[in-house]
């Protein structure tokens, strides 16, 4: 692919998850009976693999336990959670002018790439986007390095002409670790210190910004 490619992460960039996010983890805490941190405690969660977020959250390695986590989770996201989510004000006109510039947008997501369709269609976000990647089921693809790097190989896309767009350290240490470079966006979870740590290139505070940002470091237009 030769136009400029921009990435983009799902929750906390496009759309802030939150609420669904949140509850999901309080439910499967509960069903194993485990206690509740708080949900300012659990919101740091947005972004990471489920698989690291439980192995923290019930302090285990046991795969087996991760796992009954995991399918707690999904038991209620896939009903519920995964629609208790908004999009970010200036997301759909960001999006919009960044097309207009020229560019190819694609979602690079560590949540499961059935759920991430499901969200995009269901909040009409879809249409921005020539394809959706992200993990499968069993935790495939679930590390942004991985990911990132299946992303160019299927797309052929060049990493001098790519960003990725993201509100965490996960999204930064992926897309560098193929030679992508990174924008961390502030209105998401991760935060200033977080993102420049992980080595972002640049930060954007918030949508709006954003097209100019990416057109003054890729040849748009």
């Amino acid at each position: 692919m030769t136009s400029p490619v921009v990435l983009f992460d799902l929750d906390g960039t496009l759309t802030d998850p939150r609420d669904g996010i949140v509850r999901c983890i309080d439910h499967a805490l509960t069903r194993l009976g485990y206690r509740n941190p708080g949900e300012d405690s659990l919101a740091k969660y947005i972004g990471p693999p489920l698989f690291s977020t439980f192995r923290e959250l019930l302090h285990t390695d046991d795969p087996s336990l991760i796992e009954t986590a995991i399918a707690a989770y999904r038991e209620r996201f896939s009903n519920v959670g995964m629609f208790e989510n908004r999009i970010y004000e200036g997301v759909p006109d960001a999006l919009e002018r960044l097309r207009s510039y020229g560019a190819t947008l694609v979602v690079a997501t560590s949540k499961p790439e059935v759920f991430a369709r499901r969200i995009l269609q269901h909040f009409e976000l879809n249409g921005w986007f020539k394809e959706v990647y992200g993990s499968k089921l069993d935790g495939t693809l679930s590390d942004k390095k991985d990911l990132v790097g299946h992303i160019l190989e299927r797309e052929r896309i060049s990493p001098t002409c790519s960003v990725m767009v993201g509100d965490r350290e996960h999204d930064v240490v992926g897309a560098k670790g193929n030679g992508v470079r990174a924008i961390g966006v502030l209105w998401g979870y991760g935060g200033r210190v977080e993102l420049e740590g992980a080595g972002a290139d640049w930060l954007c505070e918030a949508p709006s910004a954003l097209p100019g940002l990416v057109a003054s470091k890729l040849p748009l237009g």
